[in-house]
């Protein structure tokens, strides 16, 4: 049986994959051991990732092909604007968080931002989808797992509640679908370099996750 382009991406890339669902902040939310300032510097910089996700879906929204493509992803976008960002301005209050006080000059934060910003912006449709399959499979993959394990801290348990639940996996999985959607009449040239910006995501996520240790 041919391999479809996700299970192809998932294969070449499962080292990169693997050393991010190892990384030390996903091993020390599963231990219930994340620092709270570490925490709170990762609010703030997936906060404005978040922001610039808006930005991404809807370069992706503006280069699809079909309407089925658009709906779905104006969905996404509405699930960041009204429920990703809302858990961000609830937590910041809660936590006393004040964006001013956090160093947002971190290099690790910024090439991240503007890394997959540029595949979406510079790219075509499946670019994005591809960016996005990676941050989302690898999101979805680690807080099934963070999940089912004791988090006391009730907004770390919230967050990964969030990407553990069914609506953010029906949105991995479309992605993959996606792919493999667009994948079966493929050149390989094309396949391989869909699979090194999946690569690419994923590593820039890995020096992104470094970022609040800092």
């Amino acid at each position: 049986m041919d391999e479809t382009l996700s299970e192809q991406i998932l294969r070449e890339n499962a080292e990169v994959l693997d050393a991010m669902l190892g990384h030390r902040f996903v091993e020390d939310i599963k231990a219930d051991r994340l620092p709270a300032d570490v925490f709170d510097r990762y609010l703030v910089f997936e906060g404005a990732f978040v922001d610039t996700a808006i930005s991404i879906f809807a370069f992706a929204a503006a280069k699809a092909d079909t309407m089925v493509q658009k709906r779905w992803l104006i969905s996404v976008l509405d699930a960041l604007a009204n429920q990703q960002i809302a858990y961000f301005e609830k937590t910041f209050e809660a936590r006393g968080i004040v964006l001013r006080d956090f160093n947002h000059a971190i290099p690790e934060v910024a090439a991240f931002q503007d890394g997959m910003l540029a595949i979406a912006r510079d790219g075509g449709y499946l670019d994005t989808v591809a960016a996005m399959f990676a941050a989302e499979w690898m999101y979805w993959t680690w807080s099934k797992a963070a999940a089912e394990r004791h988090i006391s801290d009730a907004l770390l348990k919230e967050w990964v509640d969030l990407h553990a639940h069914p609506d953010f996996a029906a949105q991995a999985l479309w992605l993959k679908a996606e792919v493999d959607r667009a994948g079966g009449d493929m050149s390989d040239t094309e396949r391989t370099r869909l699979s090194a910006i999946f690569g690419r995501a994923l590593s820039l996520e890995i020096a992104f996750h470094d970022a609040p240790y800092l």
